[in-house]
């Protein structure tokens, strides 16, 4: 069992060299996503702006304001926290000191109450439905905090595990479904 650091060490070249594979994988899983009822019955759909070797998440963003629905984005915050602001698009985005690009913070605009939440990762494992982030715990203490909010990940070949490989902690919140290729 490696621990998440080792893990993660090992992990992000093999995102990197599946880049295509998992550009070529986004289309079916935001398909599947689409006829999940956790994304019919959402209002408000979370999720983030992808980097190198993620799943790209334009075509999300563009489905869910197609679809009428609200698309909230992440700005990392003091702490360890994160937070969730709608979309101002494209132009009105800025970037944080990790690279990510997010809204701009305005208190006034944090949601709290978010239907279903997009869940990002470097891998995922279909048994306990656990995931690695990207260190740093940000989702896993906001999922925490905020429960009734329906968890989906879209998950690539190079993101899929039968099992975990990497050490489980007990403040690690498993997700409601994860969606393979």
């Amino acid at each position: 069992m490696l621990s998440k650091v080792e893990f993660r060490k090992q992990q992000l070249p093999r995102l990197k060299s599946a880049r295509q594979e998992t550009e070529a994988a986004a289309a079916q899983l935001l398909y599947t996503l689409m006829t999940t009822p956790a994304w019919k019955n959402a209002q408000t759909i979370a999720t983030t702006i992808a980097g190198p070797g993620e799943l790209p998440t334009a075509p999300l963003i563009e489905a869910a304001t197609q679809a009428g629905k609200t698309v909230l984005l992440p700005r990392v915050m003091p702490k360890h926290q994160l937070v969730f602001l709608p979309d101002p698009g494209p132009a009105a985005r800025v970037t944080s000191s990790f690279g990510l690009s997010e809204p701009a913070f305005e208190a006034e605009k944090v949601e709290d109450t978010i239907d279903l939440i997009v869940v990002p990762g470097l891998a995922f494992a279909s048994f306990g439905r656990v995931r690695v982030g990207f260190g740093g715990g940000y989702y896993d203490r906001f999922l925490a905090a905020h429960p009734a909010a329906a968890t989906i990940a879209l998950v690539p070949p190079v993101m899929q595990f039968a099992l975990p490989t990497w050490e489980v902690e007990p403040f690690d919140v498993p997700l409601d479904q994860i969606l393979f290729v």
